[in-house]
Parts: structure tokens; sequence; C-alpha cells
């Protein structure tokens, strides 16, 4: 399996569960805070497979920054959540982030 659809499947079950806490309201209903506890775990254990072949500056990067974008969207869509001008500038710039380090960046290993 490629190394970077281990880490989409990294960041799929940290955005899962991330959503999910809001959910599980505190640890109280124990369905969304299996799903929290479960998405973090393979997430985590996915990770760990991904910088075995990519470095962990730039595996964390792409993980944490396209999960802060992917919980950020999902969660004005699921939860109706707002974004203000300034957070839709910063969420820009986190994706911008990534895709330097993807693309034009050698740490990136390209």
């Amino acid at each position: 399996m490629s190394v970077y659809l281990i880490l989409a499947i990294a960041i799929a079950s940290e955005v899962i569960a991330t959503l999910s806490l809001k959910a599980a309201d505190g640890f109280t209903k124990p369905l969304p805070t299996t799903v929290s506890i479960v998405g973090y775990l393979i997430a985590v254990y996915l990770l760990s497979i991904v910088t075995r072949q990519l470095s962990i500056g730039v595996t964390y990067a792409v993980w944490s920054g396209a999960g802060i974008v992917l919980t950020a969207g999902l969660g004005m869509v699921i939860y109706g959540e707002k974004m203000d001008l300034a957070g839709v500038i910063g969420i820009g710039m986190i994706l911008g982030g990534v895709l330097i380090l993807n693309l034009v960046s050698s740490a990136s290993g390209h």
C-alpha cells in the first residue's frame, strides 16, 4: 500500500475522531467516545508506519494541516459552525503551507 494512501487514511481517522469529540459531549456518550478513541489509535498507528518512509516533520505537517482544514470545513457542514474572514485566511495559510511543503520543498523528499 502506498505511504500516501496510509497517510490519507490516518488523516481521515483523525478527522473522524476529532469530529466525534463534539458528539461525545465530554465522553458522556459511549458510541462517539469509542469512535474518538479508536479513531485516534488508528491515526497514530498509521502515522508510525508512514514515518518509516517519510520524515516526521513532513508527515506531521501534512497530517495536522490537512486535519485542521478538513475538520474546520466539516465542522461547518455537520455542526453548523461559523468562520469569520480571519478564520478563512488562517485556514488558507495552513493549506498553502502544506502544499508548499509537498510540492516545492526539498524536505518532502521529492
